[in-house]
């Protein structure tokens, strides 16, 4: 894999953005190569398709999947309200270049957001990945889950809150946490190779790990619509991040 950090001299948001893709690199996609690229000119910046800096690049795919400009922008870029693009941006573009194929999300109660997660994920993605969702204390699908994710004509009747012990055994590569509180199980932990003479090797189990924090819909203690307004924003923010995963339109009547 490799990944590109385009920059001019001088951007306040260039060393923040190097150790951006540092970090996040070293956790999801240790093997990169990383690149910084200095633009200079206008000329260089349309040879480049550079997009304002900073600029990052995962396999040659822009971070928010945008196509390169007929012209060479010299200018700062703003990603929502702020020079540096959010952690989770660049976590989606190394999971565009590297899909998961067994993907895992966790929150206490997989009642929620993770419900929510699961089923955008098993409408977007690819025929062939495998989708979960799970937790330490599940207590049961929320009927606003539910609601809101047959708004959008995705089928629930395959939704169920399961407890991570369920699901132990099953090769996950990729692991999205939803909430503070929920940490990856043991078994997904990696093993270290035994050591000493006699002892036989031990296989590593390699498995990506990432933290998506949003507010819990289902705390909004308020009227039922505006419980189903937090539903649908928590629905959207994750339906966002997802198709930065995989493009595209809804797979619908997908269980």
């Amino acid at each position: 894999m490799r990944i590109e950090i385009l920059t001019f001299q001088g951007c306040p948001h260039g060393p923040p953005a190097h150790d951006l893709v540092c970090e996040v690199s070293a956790a999801l996609a240790p093997t990169a190569r990383i690149e910084e690229i200095d633009v200079e000119s206008p000329a260089q910046a349309a040879h480049t398709g550079f997009l304002g800096s900073p600029s990052i690049r995962v396999d040659g795919c822009d971070l928010e999947d945008r196509p390169r400009p007929q012209e060479g922008v010299m200018s700062c870029r703003v990603y929502g309200a702020s020079g540096l693009p959010p952690r989770w941006l660049l976590e989606a573009a190394i999971l565009r270049a590297a899909p998961p194929q067994h993907l895992l999300f966790l929150c206490v109660a997989n009642s929620a957001r993770s419900q929510l997660a699961e089923g955008l994920a098993r409408a977007m993605a690819p025929e062939g990945v495998s989708v979960y969702s799970a937790g330490s204390e599940p207590t049961g699908v929320r009927p606003e889950a539910v609601t809101v994710l047959e708004e959008l004509n995705i089928p629930t009747n395959a939704q169920r809150s399961n407890s991570i012990d369920a699901l132990e055994g099953i090769a996950m590569d990729t692991v999205i946490t939803l909430c503070a509180e929920e940490v990856c199980p043991t078994w997904l932990q990696p093993v270290s190779p035994p050591s000493g003479r006699g002892a036989s090797s031990a296989r590593q189990q390699t498995v990506r790990r990432l933290h998506w924090g949003l507010p819990d819909p289902a705390a909004v203690d308020e009227s039922e619509e505006a419980r189903l307004n937090a539903f649908r924003a928590t629905r959207d923010e994750l339906s966002r991040r997802l198709r930065m995963i995989w493009p595209g339109q809804f797979r619908r009547g997908r269980e």
